[in-house]
């Protein structure tokens, strides 16, 4: 293969994989913007039995997701106070974003930290109890 073929056959293997790759992020916020308008819909009724609202649920799964990702604030419940919202502006977070209105970015290590629940991205445990199957994930845990 010449020096060009193979330049070009790079460049469309990456402009394949970024496609894909905002392909999927478009489907994935859509979803994620249709489960928290729905949670959004429901903040101030009570769960039962624990006699909590849906917004103070969805605070304290966001406090455990930032403590697990050890990540600083990335992530937010769906009613959250003004120096956390949208451009300071209003309460309602139904795109969970950062005060410029930008979505979060989490590095690999701080996803596997929160998918494994352990705060570890070496321990697994939580949805992934033997550990993820990807490369980047098999790239932490210890090698057999």
């Amino acid at each position: 293969m010449s020096e060009a073929n193979y330049y070009l056959s790079q460049k469309l293997k990456l402009f394949s994989f970024n496609h894909l790759v905002a392909s999927l992020l478009g489907v994935e916020a859509g979803q994620d913007a249709v489960i928290r308008t729905l949670l959004y819909e429901r903040a101030d009724q009570k769960v039962l039995p624990y006699n909590l609202t849906v917004s103070t649920f969805t605070n304290r799964i966001s406090w455990l997701r930032d403590k697990l990702g050890k990540c600083g604030h990335k992530d937010e419940g769906v009613v959250v106070p003004f120096f956390f919202a949208a451009e300071n502006r209003t309460h309602s977070n139904v795109l969970s974003a950062d005060t410029n209105s930008r979505s979060y970015a989490r590095t690999p290590p701080e996803i596997l930290r929160i998918i494994y629940g352990s705060g570890s991205e070496y321990k697994p445990g939580g949805f992934y109890p033997n550990g993820g199957g990807g490369k980047i994930a098999l790239s932490f845990l210890p090698k057999p």
